[in-house]
């Protein structure tokens, strides 16, 4: 059984933005959250930035007293997949038994895990929390939207590190095409910004020590020297476009193809010839059945590290050959920073807008692309133009790669 696949809501907490609207708004005019971090005290780290999420109202998604039961990242996530749910208008129009959930982080309840550990150093076995575990563990997202949402049928978490979102998105379209589900809530969380996650990747010398946080996210550019770490969720809901069509829901795009793959070269670094990451999309590619002569945009990785950027800019050459140079590629976490487990979420979200809204979001702070970085990469502003497909493309420690591809609905 093969069937065709809508995007029938969209959600998003960020950086730029707490639901999908003002996120997109704040794209497209190049609009960086990225801050100087305010929620704790930095002054013995080499980084003082990242992309957290400002101003997020809790009480329009939960009880008090539910929120405190909720790590962050899961808070992030619920609220996310709320957005979608209404967006989507499904609830009522579902059977609970074809209606999944794939939610997934990279890390998952860090904060709380870092609490209770604190706690029991200090206090032992009576300072942690009841609710440690089911705070702490990284399926929890996908279960508590579960039972928030009755979603009764296949049910999934993803963890593969920075790849997480669209492999989420990219597992959730085969359950939904290959008849496993009729409706998907999918997508991706993660809110690590901790003192702990920014001493390991400064460690690591993996995160951009720029003390300006409004141009420390530099994507392709010739001075970029690490990236910036980010936090929110992003949640799509993808359906059986029949289903979708009966009751008259409105269709973002069409998800068409998914590429998964591996480079098995090392646990943190890309393999610089590209060749996983070449192959993940021409499988999507190739699923998707994409036309020599398609209008194509691309949502890079685009992380802002030397050997991503590079190795990035390698693969789509491989994978798409002349047809890269007339490809409009932009990296959007130039302005939100790397969401780690919600960014491909995040991004295949900004993807099916620019297909739908017929505009390219920049990479800001683009001001020279570095040696070998030819393509079109929409340096600092937006640009409007109608493409046929969009495609985001995510890699994660241990060699994760991943290519998801939409294209504008059509009978």
């Amino acid at each position: 059984m093969s069937r065709r696949v809508a995007v029938t809501g969209l959600g998003a907490i960020s950086p730029v933005g707490n639901d999908v609207e003002t996120m997109w708004e704040n794209m497209v005019n190049g609009v960086c959250g990225i801050d100087e971090i305010t929620a704790f005290d930095t002054s013995d780290l080499k980084v003082h930035i990242a992309g957290t999420v400002k101003n997020f109202q809790p009480e329009l998604y939960f009880e008090k007293r539910e929120a405190k039961k909720l790590d962050i990242y899961c808070r992030y996530a619920l609220a996310a997949a709320q957005q979608a749910v209404d967006d989507s208008g499904i609830l009522g129009h579902i059977d609970e038994k074809r209606f999944g959930v794939y939610i997934g982080a990279g890390i998952g309840g860090l904060n709380t895990f870092v609490e209770n550990v604190v706690g029991f150093e200090r206090g032992g076995p009576r300072k942690v929390s009841p609710f440690f575990i089911p705070m702490m563990i990284g399926n929890i997202a996908t279960g508590n939207a579960a039972i928030r949402f009755g979603a009764k049928g296949v049910t999934l978490s993803v963890m593969s590190a920075c790849a997480t979102g669209t492999n989420s998105i990219g597992e959730a379209f085969h359950a939904v095409k290959d008849g496993y589900a009729d409706a998907v809530i999918a997508g991706g969380a993660e809110a690590v910004v901790s003192r702990l996650t920014i001493a390991g990747f400064q460690n690591m010398k993996a995160l951009s020590t720029c003390p300006d946080p409004k141009t420390a996210s530099r994507p392709f550019d010739k001075d970029r020297n690490g990236f910036v770490m980010g936090e929110g969720a992003g949640v799509l809901i993808l359906e059986e476009y029949e289903h979708a069509k009966a009751r008259g829901a409105k269709i973002y795009a069409e998800f068409c193809g998914y590429g998964n793959t591996c480079d098995a070269h090392h646990v943190t670094a890309p393999d610089p010839e590209g060749d996983g990451l070449a192959e993940a999309i021409k499988i999507a590619f190739a699923e998707a059945n994409v036309p020599e002569d398609a209008q194509i945009y691309i949502n890079a990785h685009g992380t802002s590290t030397h050997l991503n950027d590079l190795t990035e800019t390698v693969a789509i050459k491989k994978a798409l050959g002349s047809r890269a140079y007339d490809a409009s590629i932009s990296s959007t976490k130039s302005m939100t920073g790397h969401m780690l487990g919600a960014t491909g979420a995040i991004e295949a979200i900004a993807a099916v807008k620019a297909l739908e809204k017929g505009v390219i979001p920049p990479t800001i702070n683009l001001d020279e692309p570095d040696e070998g970085l030819d393509l079109d990469y929409t340096p600092k502003t937006a640009k409007k133009r109608d493409v046929d497909v969009a495609v985001s493309t995510n890699l994660g420690f241990g060699g994760h790669d991943a290519c998801v591809v939409f294209k504008k609905i059509s009978d």
